[in-house]
C-alpha cells in the first residue's frame, strides 16, 4: 500500500499547516504569477483563507477531536465546512484571475509585449490598434466564454450546497442547508436520503441501532450494507431532548480518503467506546430502509472521504494545445531569426550606405543625437532599434486570432453536441451536454476508455428470463415448426393474475413453467421451495402490498419469481420462515445458515419442513454445485443441466446451479458437533485475545471445511439465469468502438464473477478468445510471479517478435498488392466508375502502417478484401475493412499526399508489443492483486500486458484505484484516455483521465458535475466519439492547416520587401488592411470552414468506424504537416509578392504613364494575397453551407469594398489619419490596367491550378479511405446498397488451445454482502422483538444460558460440547461424548472431497488493528466471562454437567411442536458462545450466531 500512499500525498491529500494561512496563501499566488505557463495554479486562488484547513491547536498527523452538540469548542480548530466549490471565480476575483489565466497562453502574452512595443513611437511603423484591437477581441470572447462556463459550475454547486439537512438545535429540528452544516452537528436522515456528510451513527428507527445503506456513489456496489450505532448511544432513539443533550467527544483519524477504514473513539459518561468503519455513514451513501437516523458530523465539505477520493479539479488541455504551444514557440523562433537576419543586413547597408537609412528611421537626438556620423556605436544602436521594429512588422507570423479562433469552434463544436437530437435521452428527458468547449477535438483521438460497470453499462436491474429445472429448459418461445423466435413487446406474457401476490412488473413468456407448477411436479415444487427459502432478504409490507429488501439484485429477482409462480416468502423470524403456497400458508423452522463467502461461492440453509424432515437448499456457482451433486444422479440430468447452463451463458445470463438433499436428525446433530468442535480451539480467555485473533483465518478455513462436509451428495433441482439488464445499445456501442480501434478497460468495484459475466453480455469477452488470464495474487510475489507467467504465455502463443521475418511479411504484403492489381486490371467492369489503380489496399496502405497496429490484422484483412470472391471492386467497397491507419491523408492537399509517400518508404518498427493480438487475450485483475501490481516495479509490467489484451476488466477496485491505473496508462502510453461513470466512486478517474464522461443516471449527480460531458445512456458515447469527436478533430486539423498557411503567406511578403526598401520595417499593406487581414478577411471563411465541413456525414461515420482510425496517430496534423504548411505559405509569398513586382518593374499603361509605383505594388500583392488565400479554402471545403458561401464570397467583396473606402472614397484631408495619401486613387489605377490583372491571373494560375492538378492527381491514384467511401456514395447511390459494417475476426492458430470457459461461465448471481446470516439469527433484522410469557404472566425476554452463567458468576469459560438430550434429561459426560463422536466418525467418515481451487478472491480479515467489519468478524466472535487466566480446559466437567432445573425439563417435554415426529427425533442444540474480539464484557445482545436452534428448544434462544 505504500504506492497508494505517495499517489494519495501526491494527488489528494490534503493540506494541513500550522499557523496562519496568510503566508501559503501568498506563496500560493505568487507561483501562480510565475508559473505563466502552469494550468494548474489559478483554480486555488480567490478560494476563502479557512478552506486551508489550519490547526492551531494540534500539530500535524495528530487525532481530530470534536465535540457534539459545541459550535464553539469546533470552530477554534477551524474545519472546514460542509460547502462544496468546483467554480474558479466570483464577482471580485474574475477579471483578474482571468487574465491571468489568459495570458498564460504564450501567444496573448506575446501579443502583449508587442502592443507595449509599439507604443513606442521611434521603433514602431505600424499603428498600436493594429495589434490591440484584435488582442482585445480575443480577452473579451474568452472571458465571456470563461464566465459563461464558472456560471454553469456556480448553478451546479448552488443545487448541492442547497440541499436541506435537519440540524437538531435545543431540542428542535432546524432546517439547514448542507452548506451551512458544521462539524459536530447533529443531523435527522430520513429514508432514501442522500448523507450529508461523514457521520458517527447515533440512533435509527431500527432494532439494536441498525440501519442500511447504499453506497452506489461511493463504491459502484448497489447491495445494501448495514451500520450499527453503538448501544450506548442508540438508547436515545429520536428523543430530540436527549440527543440536544448528547455531549460526547470524539476522537478520530485526520480526514483521509480510505472508503473502507475508520479510527476512533468516543468519550462518553465517563467511558471510552471504540469506533470504526461499520459505526459511519459516508457522504454520498443512501439511506435506505430505515425510517430515520442520527448522526453527528464528524468530516465535512472537502474533508469528507467521498471529495478525498475526487481528486482535484485540474485545467485539462488536449494534445493539440500542446502541440501548439510548442509550434508557437517554433514559430517565435524563427520570428527572431527572421528579425536578426534583417538587424544583421541594416547594419551592413548602415555601414555601406548610411545616408539611405536617415531618410526612413525617426531618431531621438537623445538616443542617437550624432547619427549623421554613423560611428559603430550609432549603428549598433540603430541596428538593435530595427530588430525591434521587425519584430512589430513580422509579429503576424505568430497568429493573434489564433487562439480566439479555436475558441470559437470548439464553442459552437459545444453546441452542435448540445443540440443533437440523436443523443437525447427522451425517457429521462436528459441531453448530451458538453460541459467544457475546450476538449472537443481530443474526442477524436480516444485510444483507451476506461468504464465503471454498475449504472454506466447496465441498468443495475436484474431479471429472471430462464431456468432448468429436471433437465428440462424454460424461457424459451417456440414457434410452430419448433424453432426459437425472439421476445418482443407484442409477445404474449405469462398471465400470474390469480396470483394474489403477482407483481404487475414480473414479466415471464414461457406458458410452459406456470403449467408445469400448477400441476405440482415434486421436482418444480423444489424449485421454487428453494428459491422462497434460501436467501437473506427481508420481507416488508407497505399498504398491503409485499416488499422483498434483498441484500442483493440477484436475491430480489430469484425471490420475485418464486412469488409470482405460486412460492410467496411471507414472513420471518429469527427461528422461521413462512411461505404462502396456494394460498396456504407453510411454516419452516430455520435450524441453519450456511452463509455465503467469495470462498464457498455458495449459500445453504437447513430446514425442518412442515412434515418434520430436516432439509437442506443450497444454491451457487455450477462448478461448484455440480462437484457436490450424488453419484446416484442421472446421467443425462446432468448432461442436460450443463447443456442448459452453457446456453444460458451464451446469451450472457447469470446463472446459479440448485441442489436439496435431506438430512438424518443423527447426520445434523453429528455435523453441528463437528461444526463446534472445529471452532472450540478458539475460545480463548482475554489475556489471549490476539493469539484468537490471529487464528481467525484458520476459523474461517475450519468452517468452510465443516459446512462442505454436509453439502455433500446432494440432488441436483435444476439452474437459474438471471439477465443483468444491460443499458440499450451497450454491446453494439462496445463493438463499434472496438472497430474504431479504441480499446475498453472495465474497473468496477463488483465482484470479479459480476464483471465477467457483464463482460460476457456486453461483447467485451467473448468465447472467441484464445485465454483468459486471472491475477488473483495475495502477496506482492504472487502477483509478480503471475504477471510474468501470463507475459510468458502470451510470448509462447504468438511467438518471437517479427522483426526477425519483417521482410518476409513485407514481400507477402507485396504479393497481395500485385494479385489485387492482376485482379483489377482483368476483371473490372468497363462502365465502373471508379479508377483502374483503386484497388482497397494500395502501396501506402500496407507499407506504412502506424507503428500501433498489428501487422496480422493487415494480413488477413489484405487478403480477404484484396483476394474477394469475386475480384471486382464493387463488392471491395462494400465492406469496411479497410486498413485506414497511415493512409487517411487531408482532403485534396498536398501535404498529407506527399507525406504519405514518404510514409511508405519508411521501415516500419516492430517490437514485441507491436506484434500483439488484440481478439486473442483477456485481463481479469482483483483489487488486492491490483494493489501490488500498480507498485513502482511491477506497474509497467502489468501495463505492457493489458495492452497486449482484447479486454481488461479490473474488479473490486478502489476510485483511488481506478484512478492510478487511469494515470497508468495517461503517464506511460502517449495516447488519449476517457473515463466514464456515473457514480462518485468514478469522480477520481474522471478527473484524472483526459476526457472524463459522466452518465446522468441514478446515482447522483457527482459524476456529472465532474465531467467535461455528460450523456444519459452509455451507447450515446459512440457518438459523441465517431461523428462529434472525429469531425471535431477533422475540422480542427484543416482550419490549423490553413491558419498556418494564409498567415506566412502573408506575414513573408514584408520580409522579402524588406529587400527592397534599405531593412527599414517599412510595411508594404495598408496598415488598416494589416489590421483586418487575420480578422475579418481570412478568419471568417477559414472558421466556416473549421465549424461546418465534414468529410462524411454522421452516418457513414457511425457505419464505418475506421474513420476514427487517423485521429488517434495524429495523421491529420502533425509536425511533418505543419511544415508543409509553413512551406506552402512561403512558396505563396514569394509568388505574391515577385511576380506583380516583376509584372509592374518599370511598367507603363496605354498612355505611357510610368507603373513602377508602391502603393499599386501593394494593392497588387494585396488583392492576390486574398484571392489565392480565399481560394485555397474554397477548393478543399468538402461541405458547403449558405453560411460558408457568404463568408467566403463575401469576404473578397468586402476586401474590395473597404479598399474603395480607403483608396478612393475616404476626403484626402482624411488620409493623413491612416498614413495613406500617397495611395488616393490607386484601386481606379489598378483595376484600369492590364498589368494589373495580368499579375493577378498569374499568381492564381501558379498558385492554385497545382491544388487542383494535386486534388484530382492523388484522387486518383492514391486514393484516401474517405475519398473512397465518398466516391462510392456520389457514382453508386442507386445501384449500390450499402452493407452493414462487416468485422474480420482473426482466425485462431490451430496449435493453440483455447481454455473452456468454465468457471467463469456462470457469473456467479451472488453479490451480497457476507454476515447477513448472523443477524437474521440473533434477530437483528427484525422490527419487533420476541417475547415470551413467564409463569407470572409478564413479558419477559428468556434468558440465554449464557447470561445465566454469567449472572451466577461462573469463573469457567463457556464450552459449547453440551448435549441436551430429551429421554433422559441427562449430561453425558465430555469423556464419553467424544469417545462415541470419534467412533462415529471413524465408521461413516465421507469420502475425500474433491480439492477444492483456492479462491481468487479469498478473503482475509482485517484483525491486525481491531477493528472487523461484518464481514471479518462473522467468524470471530468469542465470550469472555470474566478475568480468571484459568487454563481454558481445567472446568470442562464443571459446565458438562451442570444440571437443568426441573422449570426447564418441565418446558421442555410440555413445548408445544408443530412436528408430528418431534417426540422420535433428538437434536443437538449446544450453547452458543460469541461475543466481538474487541469486547471486554459478553453482551448477549450483540451475540451472532450461525446456527438456530428448533422452535421446541426455548431454554436456547437469544
Amino acid at each position: 500500500m505504500s504506492d497508494n500512499s505517495e499517489y494519495l500525498s501526491k494527488k489528494v491529500q490534503p493540506e494541513v499547516t500550522v499557523g496562519s494561512s496568510g503566508g501559503s496563501f501568498l506563496n500560493g499566488w505568487l507561483m501562480s504569477l510565475f508559473g505563466l505557463f502552469s494550468c494548474q495554479s489559478s483554480t486555488n486562488l480567490g478560494r476563502k483563507r479557512d478552506e486551508r484547513r489550519t490547526n492551531q491547536f494540534a500539530a500535524p498527523n495528530q487525532e481530530r477531536i470534536l465535540r457534539a452538540n459545541d459550535r464553539e469548542f469546533n470552530e477554534q480548530f477551524k474545519y472546514a465546512d460542509n460547502y462544496i466549490r468546483t467554480s474558479k471565480y466570483n464577482l471580485i476575483t474574475f477579471i483578474p484571475l482571468n487574465l491571468l489565466e489568459q495570458f498564460q497562453r504564450l501567444a496573448n502574452f506575446y501579443f502583449l509585449i508587442l502592443m507595449l512595443l509599439q507604443l513606442i513611437p521611434w521603433i514602431s511603423s505600424i499603428a498600436w490598434y493594429s495589434t490591440a484591437i484584435p488582442l482585445f477581441f480575443v480577452l473579451v470572447f474568452s472571458a465571456v466564454k470563461d464566465a459563461y462556463d464558472d456560471i454553469q459550475r456556480h448553478q451546479s454547486d448552488k443545487q448541492v450546497n442547497n440541499r436541506i439537512s435537519y440540524v437538531v438545535r435545543n431540542g428542535q429540528l432546524i432546517a439547514e442547508k448542507w452548506m451551512n452544516v458544521k462539524v459536530g452537528d447533529i443531523i435527522r436522515m430520513e429514508n432514501d436520503q442522500f448523507v450529508a456528510a461523514d457521520l458517527l451513527l447515533l440512533s435509527t428507527s431500527e432494532p439494536h441501532g441498525l440501519c442500511y445503506i447504499e453506497t452506489s456513489e461511493l463504491d459502484g456496489e448497489t447491495n445494501l450494507k448495514v451500520r450499527q450505532a453503538l448501544p450506548e448511544t442508540s438508547v436515545m432513539g429520536d428523543k430530540l431532548l436527549l440527543i440536544s443533550e448528547f455531549e460526547g467527544q470524539i476522537h478520530c483519524e485526520l480526514p483521509n480518503n480510505k472508503l473502507n477504514q475508520f479510527e476512533g473513539r468516543l468519550h462518553y459518561n465517563g467511558d471510552i467506546l471504540p469506533l470504526d468503519n461499520g459505526k459511519t455513514l459516508l457522504r454520498g451513501c443512501v439511506l435506505r430502509n430505515t425510517r430515520w437516523c442520527y448522526g453527528v458530523v464528524i468530516f465535512a465539505g472537502k474533508d469528507t472521504k467521498l471529495m478525498m477520493n475526487s481528486g482535484k479539479t485540474k485545467c485539462k488541455r488536449t494534445s493539440l494545445d500542446r502541440f501548439l504551444n510548442i509550434l508557437i514557440m517554433g514559430i517565435v523562433v524563427f520570428l527572431l531569426a527572421m528579425c536578426f537576419i534583417c538587424t544583421i543586413l541594416c547594419g551592413i547597408r548602415e555601414w555601406t550606405v548610411e545616408r539611405h537609412f536617415a531618410l526612413h528611421l525617426k531618431l531621438d537626438s537623445s538616443i542617437v543625437p550624432n547619427y549623421k556620423e554613423h560611428s559603430s556605436g550609432q549603428i549598433a544602436i540603430i541596428s538593435f532599434l530595427m530588430f525591434f521594429s521587425y519584430l512589430i512588422l513580422l509579429n503576424t507570423v505568430v497568429p493573434i486570432s489564433l487562439y480566439v479562433s479555436v475558441e470559437i469552434i470548439r464553442f459552437v463544436h459545444s453546441m452542435w453536441i448540445n443540440s443533437d437530437l440523436e443523443m437525447y435521452y427522451e425517457k429521462a428527458d436528459i441531453a448530451a451536454h458538453a460541459r467544457t468547449t475546450t476538449l472537443n477535438e481530443e474526442l477524436g483521438q480516444v485510444q483507451y476508455i476506461f468504464s465503471d460497470k454498475t449504472g454506466t453499462l447496465t441498468q443495475n436491474m436484474m431479471v429472471f428470463r430462464k431456468c432448468s429445472i429436471n433437465g428440462r429448459s424454460y424461457g424459451d418461445i417456440y414457434d410452430a415448426k419448433g424453432e426459437v423466435i425472439d421476445v418482443t413487446e407484442k409477445t404474449p406474457t405469462v398471465d400470474f393474475s390469480k396470483n394474489r401476490w403477482f407483481e404487475p412488473n414480473f414479466k415471464f413468456y414461457d406458458q410452459t413453467l406456470l403449467k408445469d407448477t400448477t400441476k405440482g411436479l415434486h421436482e418444480v415444487a423444489e424449485f421454487w421451495r428453494l428459491l422462497a427459502l434460501c436467501h437473506t432478504s427481508m420481507p416488508e409490507q407497505k399498504n398491503g402490498d409485499l416488499e422483498y429488501q434483498a441484500q442483493s439484485p440477484d436475491e430480489a429477482a430469484l425471490t420475485s419469481a418464486a412469488r409470482n409462480f405460486g412460492y410467496v416468502f411471507k414472513s420471518r423470524t429469527a427461528q422461521t420462515i413462512t411461505l404462502e403456497v396456494a394460498g396456504t400458508e407453510e411454516v419452516y423452522d430455520l435450524l441453519a445458515i450456511l452463509d455465503f463467502n467469495n470462498v464457498r461461492k455458495r449459500m445453504s440453509v437447513i430446514v425442518r419442513n412442515p412434515l418434520g424432515e430436516l432439509v437442506l437448499y443450497c444454491k451457487g456457482a455450477d462448478t461448484i454445485i455440480l462437484d457436490r451433486i450424488s453419484n446416484d444422479t442421472a446421467p443425462l440430468l446432468k448432461s442436460a443441466t450443463i447443456e442448459h447452463l452453457d446456453k444460458f451463458a451464451a446469451d450472457g445470463l447469470r446463472t446459479l446451479c440448485l441442489a436439496y438433499k435431506k438430512i438424518s436428525t443423527d447426520a445434523f446433530n453429528k455435523w453441528h458437533f463437528d461444526l463446534y468442535e472445529s471452532l472450540f480451539p478458539l475460545l480463548l480467555l482475554k489475556k489471549q485475545q490476539k493469539e484468537a485473533a490471529v487464528a481467525l483465518t484458520n476459523r474461517q478455513e475450519q468452517l468452510d471445511r465443516v459446512y462442505d462436509e454436509l453439502e455433500q451428495e446432494m440432488i441436483l433441482l435444476g439452474a437459474t439465469a438471471i439477465e443483468d439488464k444491460l443499458q440499450d445499445g451497450v454491446p453494439d456501442t462496445i463493438a463499434e468502438l472496438a472497430r474504431a480501434n479504441i480499446k475498453i478497460w472495465i474497473l468496477t468495484g463488483d465482484k470479479q464473477e459480476t464483471a465477467i459475466n457483464i463482460g460476457y453480455s456486453c461483447n467485451l469477452l467473448t468465447e472467441n478468445l484464445r485465454e483468459v488470464f486471472i491475477i488473483d495474487g495475495e502477496t506482492e510475489r504472487e502477483v509478480e510471479v503471475q504477471l510474468k507467467d501470463v507475459r510468458r504465455r502470451i510470448e509462447q502463443t504468438l511467438g518471437p517478435p517479427p522483426s526477425v521475418k519483417t521482410n518476409a511479411v513485407m514481400n507477402y504484403i507485396q504479393q497481395i498488392i500485385a494479385k489485387a492489381e492482376e485482379i483489377e486490371k482483368n476483371e473490372c467492369k468497363p462502365d465502373d466508375r471508379f479508377h483502374k489503380t483503386d484497388y482497397l489496399y494500395s502501396r501506402d496502405d500496407l507499407c506504412s502502417v502506424d507503428e500501433n497496429t498489428s501487422l496480422e490484422s493487415v494480413l488477413i484483412d489484405a487478403k480477404q478484401d484484396a483476394l474477394s470472391d469475386d475480384g471486382k471492386l464493387g463488392s471491395q467497397y462494400d465492406d469496411e475493412t479497410i486498413i485506414s491507419n497511415g493512409n487517411l491523408r487531408s482532403d485534396n492537399t498536398k501535404s498529407l499526399a506527399l507525406i504519405h509517400e514518404e510514409n511508405a518508404k519508411v521501415q516500419y518498427p516492430l517490437d514485441f508489443e507491436e506484434w500483439k493480438d488484440l481478439e486473442g487475450f483477456a485481463l481479469i485483475v482483483n483489487g488486492p492483486s491490483l494493489t501490488y501490481a500498480l507498485k513502482k516495479e511491477l506497474e509497467k509490467t502489468f501495463l505492457d500486458i493489458g495492452c497486449l489484451c482484447r479486454a481488461v476488466v479490473c474488479c473490486r477496485v478502489t476510485p483511488l484505484q481506478k484512478a492510478m491505473v487511469v494515470d497508468l496508462v495517461k503517464r506511460n502510453k502517449k495516447a488519449v484516455t476517457l473515463a466514464v461513470g456515473d457514480g462518485a466512486n468514478d469522480v477520481s478517474m474522471i478527473k484524472t483521465a483526459h476526457i472524463g464522461v459522466g452518465i446522468s443516471g441514478q446515482e447522483g449527480m457527482q459524476a456529472v458535475l465532474a465531467s467535461d460531458y455528460s450523456i444519459g445512456q452509455f451507447r450515446y458515447l459512440g457518438r459523441l466519439l465517431l461523428v462529434h469527436g472525429r469531425w471535431s478533430y477533422f475540422r480542427m486539423t484543416k482550419f490549423l492547416r490553413y491558419f498556418f498557411y494564409k498567415n506566412f503567406a502573408f506575414t513573408l511578403t514584408h520580409f522579402w520587401y524588406s529587400f527592397f526598401c534599405g531593412y527599414s520595417a517599412q510595411y508594404i499593406y495598408h496598415p488598416v488592411l494589416i489590421a483586418c487581414y487575420n480578422l475579418f478577411f481570412t478568419s471568417l471563411p477559414v472558421l466556416a470552414m473549421g465549424i461546418f465541413d465534414q468529410d462524411l456525414d454522421d452516418v457513414c461515420s457511425m457505419k464505418y468506424a475506421k474513420l476514427y482510425i487517423p485521429g488517434q496517430y495524429n495523421l491529420f496534423f502533425n509536425m511533418r504537416i505543419f511544415i508543409y504548411s509553413v512551406l506552402h505559405g512561403m512558396i505563396s509569398s514569394l509568388v505574391i509578392f515577385f511576380v506583380p513586382y516583376g509584372i509592374l518593374y518599370n511598367g507603363v499603361d496605354s498612355t505611357g504613364r510610368d507603373f513602377n509605383d508602391y502603393s499599386l505594388l501593394a494593392f497588387a500583392c494585396f488583392t492576390s494575397l486574398i484571392i489565392v488565400v480565399t481560394g485555397q479554402i474554397a477548393f478543399d471545403t468538402s461541405y458547403w453551407t449558405i453560411f460558408n458561401h457568404i463568408v467566403i464570397w463575401g469576404s473578397v467583396i468586402f476586401y474590395f469594398c473597404l479598399s474603395y473606402i480607403l483608396y478612393e472614397a475616404l476626403p484626402v484631408k482624411s488620409l493623413s489619419k491612416f498614413q495613406t495619401g500617397q495611395s488616393y486613387g490607386i484601386m481606379k489605377q489598378a483595376f484600369a490596367s492590364v498589368q494589373f490583372w495580368l499579375s493577378l491571373l498569374m499568381v492564381s494560375v501558379i498558385l492554385l491550378l497545382p491544388v487542383l492538378v494535386n486534388r484530382f492527381f492523388w484522387l486518383d491514384t492514391h486514393p484516401t479511405y474517405a475519398d473512397r467511401l465518398r466516391m462510392r456514395r456520389k457514382y453508386r447511390t442507386s445501384a449500390v446498397v450499402e452493407k452493414p459494417t462487416v468485422t474480420t475476426t482473426i482466425p485462431t492458430h490451430p496449435t493453440i488451445s483455447r481454455s473452456r470457459r468454465t468457471s467463469l461461465r456462470s457469473g456467479y448471481a451472488f453479490s451480497h454482502q457476507e454476515g447477513f446470516g448472523d443477524l437474521i439469527i440473533k434477530g437483528a433484522l427484525f422490527k419487533q422483538v420476541e417475547q415470551f410469557i413467564n409463569p407470572g404472566g409478564s413479558p419477559q425476554k428468556i434468558a440465554s444460558p449464557i447470561r445465566q452463567l454469567a449472572e451466577k458468576g461462573t469463573t469457567t469459560v463457556l464450552t459449547p460440547i453440551t448435549l441436551l438430550s430429551q429421554r433422559s434429561n441427562k449430561i453425558a459426560p465430555l469423556e464419553q461424548v467424544k469417545e462415541s463422536q470419534q467412533m462415529k466418525r471413524a465408521e461413516s467418515r465421507p469420502k475425500e472431497l474433491p480439492k477444492i481451487h483456492k479462491s481468487r478472491n479469498m478473503h482475509k480479515p482485517n484483525i491486525e488493528d481491531g477493528n472487523t467489519d461484518m464481514k471479518s468478524s462473522q467468524f470471530s466472535h468469542k465470550i469472555i466471562v470474566n478475568d480468571d487466566e484459568e487454563h481454558p480446559f481445567k472446568h470442562i466437567n464443571d459446565i458438562a454437567c451442570k444440571k437443568i432445573s426441573p422449570e426447564q425439563q418441565q418446558k421442555q417435554s410440555t413445548s408445544p411442536s408443530s412436528h408430528a415426529n418431534m417426540k422420535q427425533e433428538v437434536i443437538l442444540h449446544p450453547l452458543q458462545a460469541a461475543a466481538h474480539p474487541n469486547a471486554i464484557n459478553a453482551s448477549v445482545d450483540t451475540l451472532p450466531a450461525n446456527l438456530v436452534t428448533s422452535k421446541s428448544l426455548n431454554e436456547t434462544r437469544l
